[in-house]
């Protein structure tokens, strides 16, 4: 049995909130078995402090993690993908690069907590509803049987991941 680690790559347009926490929960709950990493089609060049502050709450790392283009990840010398997952639907309609290995895709959007505008309190109350619904979606992820299922299987499953509480959209089917 081989112990593969499966690259995954978040996508959203800024790269500065959902495609981060998505980034920073699978490198943590997802250690030895995935790396993960994030970037935007148009990155803010910064991550929202929100973001940040949501994350070291809740006991992940920050440490290594920045806004990037998507472009880093296209080139031959970039992580070859396993799985790529948009989170806002703007990255989920944009004409993407051609990844190498053709990676399994699926579109697990949310709404964007950085647009929300209020208190303090209801902008962090944004940012941790985001959190939760990347957790959920992640902690679902983490218990496909990657090794035995299926490529139609699998990406099913991945579509159906998207639905979950939380879904800007019903259903996206990706190829």
């Amino acid at each position: 049995m081989t112990n593969k680690v499966y690259n995954v790559l978040f996508l959203c347009t800024g790269n500065s909130a959902r495609s981060i926490l998505g980034e920073a929960i699978l490198n943590k709950d997802g250690e030895g078995r995935f790396r993960a990493y994030s970037a935007g089609s148009q990155p803010k060049g910064e991550i929202h402090p929100l973001a940040v502050k949501e994350l070291e709450a809740l006991g992940y790392s920050t440490e290594h993690l920045s806004s990037k283009s998507w472009d880093v990840f296209s080139g031959t010398d970039a992580p070859q993908m396993d799985f790529i997952f948009t989170v806002c639907d703007n990255a989920a309609g944009e004409a993407c690069p051609v990844w190498i290995g053709h990676p399994m895709t699926a579109h697990w959007g949310i709404e964007d907590p950085a647009a929300v505008e209020g208190s303090e309190t209801e902008r962090q109350r944004a940012f941790a509803q985001a959190a939760r619904f990347l957790k959920n979606r992640i902690s679902a992820f983490l218990s496909l049987p990657l090794t035995t299922i299926d490529r139609m299987a699998l990406h099913n499953q991945l579509q159906e991941i998207g639905t979950m509480n939380g879904s800007t959209q019903s259903k996206v089917v990706k190829d």
